[in-house]
């Protein structure tokens, strides 16, 4: 965006193009000071570049546009350059299929691609679903909404360290673990005999998928089986030792429907536009000749 004291140096790099054509900078001028009418264009075109029309509609929104990033009001010679742009954009697309960039340059494919997929996707999800259907959508996707459980858990950590001896930090972990059991706080274990953690796992409940990228896969599956209030027996992971304390549980659920409607309502959404491009695509599939290769490369 733009304020007022540096709109100028700001402007779009197309509006400092002062050195266009002369001969499009007149046609751009008399499009904009003579009727559509007599210069032989329909009302809704603002040019026609090799029969191709520049409709007056999209010349509006860039009109809007430019205003808005310069928070003034444009100029009759901006307006100018608006057209002078819109014409010069459409030579090079025309150009461009010419050189057959269509068929030969990936990006340019790519970029086709992506917008005709947003046009079908955009009308599709246009679709206001009602509060019914919704609410059925949330009941039928039940698996899909299902927000995983939650563990908040603590541990005493024993570094097993390069040519150290395994079975005696396994002793050691061992001798934690009964002091626990035994009622002494996780804390004086902890820092009696415990070692430092490079990544300490949070005082919080995380879900299971994040509490792994703390203590890794196997000690995750310990964590697990364990009760609310249960020592974990040492579980050795590829770093050393973990004593673990689960301290809360929540279960796995589904939210209401009314607690989630516009995370439903936006799935909906999204799945109506996959529809949409699904059935697009099979009708091109049924009017094309397609011809693939028995033999895969």
């Amino acid at each position: 965006m733009m304020d007022g004291a540096n709109s100028t140096e700001r402007r779009p790099l197309w509006l400092l193009l002062s050195g266009a054509l002369i001969g499009v900078v007149l046609a751009a001028w008399g499009l904009l000071t003579t009727d559509p009418a007599v210069a032989g264009l329909p009302s809704e075109a603002v040019a026609r570049v090799n029969g191709t029309l520049l409709l007056a509609e999209d010349y509006r929104r860039l009109v809007e546009g430019l205003e808005s990033d310069l928070r003034q009001p444009v100029t009759d010679e901006m307006k100018r350059r608006v057209v002078d742009r819109m014409i010069d954009e459409e030579l090079l697309v025309q150009r461009g299929v010419e050189l057959g960039l269509v068929g030969s340059d990936r990006r340019v494919r790519a970029d086709i691609t992506s917008a005709m997929i947003r046009s079908v996707v955009v009308e599709a999800e246009d679709e206001q679903p009602t509060e019914e259907e919704l609410a059925r959508f949330h009941a039928e996707e039940g698996a899909f909404f299902t927000q995983p459980g939650r563990l908040r858990v603590r541990q005493v950590f024993f570094r097993v360290r390069r040519g150290a001896d395994d079975a005696q930090v396994a002793a050691k972990a061992e001798q934690a673990r009964a002091r626990l059991v035994a009622g002494e706080s996780l804390a004086s274990v902890r820092k009696a005999l415990g070692d430092s953690e490079v990544s300490p796992v949070p005082d919080a409940s995380l879900p299971p998928a994040k509490l792994r990228e703390y203590i890794g896969p196997t000690a995750l599956r310990r964590v697990m089986e364990l009760e609310v209030g249960e020592i974990s027996a040492p579980v050795r992971s590829g770093t050393g030792y973990h004593v673990f304390d689960l301290l809360e549980r929540e279960e796995a659920r589904i939210p209401a429907f009314e607690e989630i409607r516009d995370q439903v309502r936006n799935e909906w959404v999204r799945r109506a536009g996959d529809r949409a491009l699904r059935a697009y695509l099979d009708e091109l599939r049924d009017r094309a000749q397609v011809d693939p290769s028995d033999a895969m490369p």
